[in-house]
């Protein structure tokens, strides 16, 4: 008996790990056509872009083509947000790491993050004194943030609470439904969680796929979470979610910890 249940542990194991590499290769397959076709889309919104602002510059005050002129602006714009999002999910934004504090890169969030909540939503931060390092491009650790927050203020309709906490965390501590990748060593770890519907185990399995979403048609790509995925995985981290019906989520974001201080606004370490 002893020997027939390792054997169905070892069979569940082997199963396991080519889901996990087939969900791998679907991942990559995916990212390097939705990166190569953000790149070249980027480039022509970099023209849409550059257009209107020579337009703008020729156009009188008070001439209502302006406004036109603007609603493109806008429009390219919001689609130069999605390319950005497709490119980190590809892995094909530029990258551009420095040592950051966490507490710093929320703190500079906290103004725009309660706009986004609105006011039936309460944001509580929670950081660490001693958080240590990490190494990562600033601007797309930011989307990371942002991209949780929005998330959570979707599973929350009715109100609820954002917490983001900071933490020095132990490899052992790493737990709960993981991206695949190995786990880093003495991470820092943020957490963002929410006080909304969660998530049931069919719908926990699928939240890194790109494009998929519960959200009705219009409101969201399903690109929140691959991105966020992207991303982190490009930093040397993990995301790991834990959810279910009716008890809110969390999701951890955990990054190598790195020796050193913060750089300055505007400078590589």
């Amino acid at each position: 008996m002893a020997i027939e249940a390792e054997r169905s542990r070892a069979a569940a194991a082997l199963a396991a790990a080519e889901d996990r590499v087939r969900r791998a290769q679907k991942l990559e397959a995916l990212g390097r056509l939705a990166g190569g076709v953000a790149h070249d889309f980027s480039n022509v919104l970099a023209a849409i872009l550059g257009t209107c602002d020579l337009i703008g510059k020729q156009l009188a005050p008070g001439d209502p083509l302006a406004a036109d002129v603007a609603q493109i602006r806008q429009g390219g714009e919001r689609a130069a947000a999605l390319t950005r999002q497709l490119l980190a999910f590809g892995r094909r934004q530029v990258f551009q790491p420095r040592i950051l504090d966490l507490n710093r890169v929320v703190e500079g969030l906290t103004g725009m993050l309660r706009r986004l909540l609105g006011e039936n939503i309460d944001l509580v931060l929670r950081p660490a004194a001693d958080l240590g390092c990490v190494r990562a491009d600033p601007g797309q650790i930011e989307q990371v943030v942002v991209n949780l927050v929005l998330n959570a203020r979707d599973a929350m309709p009715g109100g609820g609470a954002v917490t983001i906490e900071t933490a020095n965390a132990e490899s052992e501590e790493r737990n709960g439904p993981a991206a695949d990748g190995p786990a880093p060593v003495a991470p820092v770890v943020l957490t963002v969680r929410d006080t909304g519907e969660g998530m049931d185990e069919a719908t926990l399995s699928r939240v890194f796929e790109p494009f998929f979403t519960t959200k009705a048609p219009g409101k969201g790509t399903g690109l929140g979470l691959s991105t966020v995925h992207g991303i982190v995985e490009q930093s040397g981290g993990n995301v790991a979610i834990q959810s279910a019906p009716g008890q809110g989520t969390t999701v951890q974001v955990f990054l190598p910890r790195v020796a050193g201080h913060p750089a300055p606004a505007g400078h590589r370490a």
